[in-house]
């Protein structure tokens, strides 16, 4: 028998994260790690139609969520304007949302864009710096939407420089329930909150596959847990692959998530990704 419901509302559009689902990744970015620059044009402005192509493959596939990012947060990644990662992300979040009936969710810090993302159609912040950048909690607070908030040590520009943890799970436990603590203190319910451990955010191969092993101890935070591990430096020096060729890696890796209660899979890998998912789904759906 399935297990009772437990829908999450993304501003209007509900999902049962009693079983897992897949997001989709659309880096709208010249330079992120695996896909960069695939939706840009060739004078270095969003090919709208290149995006809209692309998300409607992903929802073919099985997509429930499309993750719009407009700032790389690579290791040594630049950093963007609050104007360019607007001018990148809207346009594409209201072409998305006038073309198809899907929940997107915006991958950003930036307070700017977490106001005026709403109004676009978004219906969920992704935030891998946990809404601790200067008013974007206020700013998440102050849009209705539910938050994703992430774990990372130190920064983009300085994450994997010799990263440390006295107890892996603890200390990402302890960072991720003093942020829900702000988002409640600043009016966002625990209703409203998603988290994610952040693997390959300031973690050496040793601290992911400990947070992949125990990742069912996150569990205690009692909130629902969404894992990226899409084409991730951790799964190629262990296969010894290019990004690209990552998917097997990255599905396997992806699967131990969702056995371990993660329920949702961010993946630039939609189809695999979903056929994977739902052998998890049903294996759960009768333990």
């Amino acid at each position: 028998m399935r297990k009772p419901s437990n829908l999450f509302n993304f501003s209007g559009k509900s999902l049962d994260l009693s079983i897992s689902h897949v997001m989709g990744i659309l880096n709208i970015t010249p330079d992120s790690f695996s896909d960069g620059g695939e939706l840009m044009s060739d004078t270095g402005h969003v090919a709208l139609t290149k995006v809209l192509q692309r998300a409607e493959t992903m929802l073919v596939a099985g997509a429930a969520i499309l993750d719009v990012g407009g700032e790389s947060t690579r290791p040594g990644a630049r950093e963007v304007s609050s104007q360019e990662e607007l001018d990148r992300v809207l346009p594409v979040v209201e072409a998305i949302n006038n073309n198809f009936d899907v929940i997107i969710s915006v991958d950003t810090s930036n307070p700017e864009l977490i106001s005026q993302c709403a109004d676009s159609g978004a219906g969920l912040i992704n935030d891998v710096r946990a809404l601790s950048r200067d008013g974007a909690l206020s700013a998440a607070s102050n849009s209705g939407l539910p938050v994703c908030l992430m774990h990372m040590q130190g920064t983009p520009g300085n994450m994997q420089e010799a990263p440390s943890y006295a107890d892996v799970i603890d200390d990402i436990s302890n960072y991720l329930a003093s942020r829900v603590k702000a988002c409640n203190d600043a009016g966002i319910g625990n209703d409203s909150i998603i988290l994610d451990p952040g693997f390959g955010f300031g973690k050496t191969l040793e601290h992911n596959l400990e947070l992949l092993r125990r990742l069912d101890e996150l569990q205690r935070l009692e909130l629902p847990v969404l894992v990226g591990v899409s084409r991730k430096r951790m799964i190629g020096t262990i296969t010894g692959r290019e990004e690209k060729d990552r998917i097997s890696g990255s599905i396997a890796a992806s699967v131990i998530g969702v056995m371990n209660g993660a329920r949702i899979v961010r993946t630039h890998d939609v189809a695999e990704t979903v056929d994977a998912l739902k052998i998890c789904n049903e294996v759960l759906r009768i333990s």
